[in-house]
């Protein structure tokens, strides 16, 4: 028998593993957005690849201490999809700093978010799978959402770090594709951040070595620093949590909180404001991100690069 509404709303606010689904989810967006407002403050001490290594070297030392502590070991048959998954994550992260460093901070969460958009052409278009109905009229939607975000919502001088923002999106789903691939073949997922961690750690250390391996970083820099690396292991941990407790729709749907805490940060911080054109683009990317996801029907968000 199918139960009422009444009864169904019950179960859903008393059911404990939907409350704390919920409650990861929302934490690792909050997590996130920190993580958004950090890099943001931090953007005009230190280049965007510099935050990427001490993102990527602080979550490698957390990482590696719980492979440590736990004897789990790091050998990989599948160290080529470790790489490609790696280039990807540090390439698209890169471009995600530099966007938050130029642009409104909802703004860049949100061309960032447009992942899912081209996740799902990816799918179709070189994996061939199948086009569920809808399937392009939700892209179409997306796009649309692009434009209204980009013009006229963003100055002619914000429009470099609007194609970061974007270029993060699209590189993203790369990532993501290898994350999914990396799933399929077994891979456990603190194996797939530990590498993640270590080669975005990797990757920054040239630009860290350019500005000078001694120079000097004051206290607000560290506090800085700690809050780009911290925020960003504890959202992913939540955000592992989340996934592995519930299901990926809710999960994902839930994610997407991260663009409604940015924009609170950057109106409360920053003074950041979107005309409604704007906004109703921020509303169109979201909407159709969430609903290419439940087009997909494939768990293909269960792991993020921010």
């Amino acid at each position: 028998m199918t139960p009422s509404a009444p009864a169904a709303g019950r179960r859903l606010f008393t059911d404990p593993k939907s409350s704390m689904q919920s409650l990861w989810m929302i934490a690792a967006s909050l997590l996130f957005a920190c993580m958004g407002v950090c890099v943001k403050l931090g953007a005009a001490q230190f280049a965007a690849a510099e935050l990427v290594f001490w993102r990527g070297f602080i979550a490698t030392l957390l990482i590696g201490s719980y492979v440590l502590l736990r004897r789990l070991p790091l050998a990989t048959p599948h160290a080529r999809t470790h790489v490609m998954r790696g280039l990807s994550g540090f390439v698209s992260l890169v471009m995600y700093f530099y966007a938050i460093s130029m642009i409104p901070l909802a703004a860049a969460v949100t061309l960032n978010y447009t992942s899912p958009l081209f996740l799902a052409l990816l799918l179709v278009l070189w994996l061939r799978e199948p086009v569920r109905r809808g399937f392009y009229a939700v892209l179409a939607a997306g796009f649309i959402g692009v434009i209204l975000l980009l013009q006229p919502a963003l100055a002619r001088e914000q429009w470099p770090g609007a194609v970061f923002g974007l270029g993060s999106g699209i590189i993203s789903s790369i990532a993501y594709l290898n994350v999914r691939r990396l799933g399929e073949l077994g891979e456990p997922e603190w194996r797939t951040v530990f590498y993640f961690s270590a080669l975005s750690a990797l990757g920054g250390l040239p630009w860290l070595l350019a500005a000078g391996p001694f120079h000097a970083i004051d206290l607000r820099g560290w506090l800085l620093l700690l809050g780009v690396g911290g925020f960003g292991v504890l959202a992913q941990l939540c955000m592992t949590a989340a996934y592995k407790r519930g299901k990926t729709l809710a999960s994902a749907s839930l994610a997407y909180s991260t663009v409604v805490f940015s924009s609170a940060f950057g109106i409360l911080l920053w003074d950041e404001t979107l005309p409604w054109s704007g906004w109703a683009g921020v509303i169109l990317i979201v909407a159709s991100g969430l609903f290419a996801t439940a087009l997909s029907g494939r768990a293909n968000t269960e792991a993020v690069t921010d």
